[in-house]
This record gives C-alpha cells, sequence and structure tokens, in this order.
C-alpha cells in the first residue's frame, strides 16, 4: 500500500530594498578618476570635426553630470551635452562642445590631433 505525503508549502515573503546612494558611494567616486582616458579612432575623430564632440572612457559609476562637471574641472571647458554608451571597452561618454575650436583645442590639448 503506497503512502500518501502530504506536503505543505510556505510561502516566504521576501522584501525587496531600493537601494539609494548614500553619502559614502558619492564619496567614494570622487575618489576615483572618472574620466579615465580620452578614446580616439576614425570615427572619433570625424566626430571631432563634424559634430563638435569628444568620446571619452569614464568610470562604470559614472553619471553625466559627474563627467559633465569633470571636464570642467580638468580641462576648463563647458560641455553642452553629454551622451554614454556601454561597450566592450568600458563605459564611453561623448562630449559635445558649443564651438568646433572648443572641440579642437581640446583634443589638441591632449595630443589627439
Amino acid at each position: 500500500m503506497k503512502k500518501i505525503i502530504s506536503i505543505k508549502s510556505s510561502r516566504i515573503s521576501t522584501k525587496k530594498t531600493k537601494t539609494t546612494n548614500t553619502e559614502n558611494e558619492i564619496k567614494d567616486l570622487h575618489k576615483k578618476p572618472i574620466i579615465i582616458t580620452p578614446y580616439m579612432t576614425e570615427k572619433a575623430f570625424n566626430l571631432i570635426e563634424k559634430e563638435q564632440k569628444l568620446t571619452f572612457i569614464v568610470d562604470e559609476k559614472a553619471d553625466k553630470i559627474s563627467i559633465k562637471n569633470e571636464l570642467k574641472d580638468l580641462y576648463e571647458v563647458e560641455a553642452v551635452e553629454i551622451n554614454t554608451t556601454r561597450t566592450i571597452d568600458g563605459k564611453k561618454a561623448l562630449a559635445k562642445f558649443k564651438d568646433l575650436d572648443t572641440a579642437r583645442d581640446l583634443a589638441t590639448k591632449l595630443g589627439l590631433v
């Protein structure tokens, strides 16, 4: 004769907590360099001439505002807009400048052109 065993499953509820940036995480972000290196390829060189954009490899945790502020602090240039993307090479930031002279001067200063 077969015995039927009844197993009651108890539902365990797990509460998900939303993580927020604490002051320590923000301080840690500022300790690390946000802009790691300029990124130069043929396409990036064409972006300088056509769209007044420079490409940088940045820290994975960096956001657009911190990248913009870092450009202002390091190179004393004002970026109009920042676009970011994640690639195999790491996180890239495309910084657009007001005029061609700013982008070209910064690229020359960095030794890219």
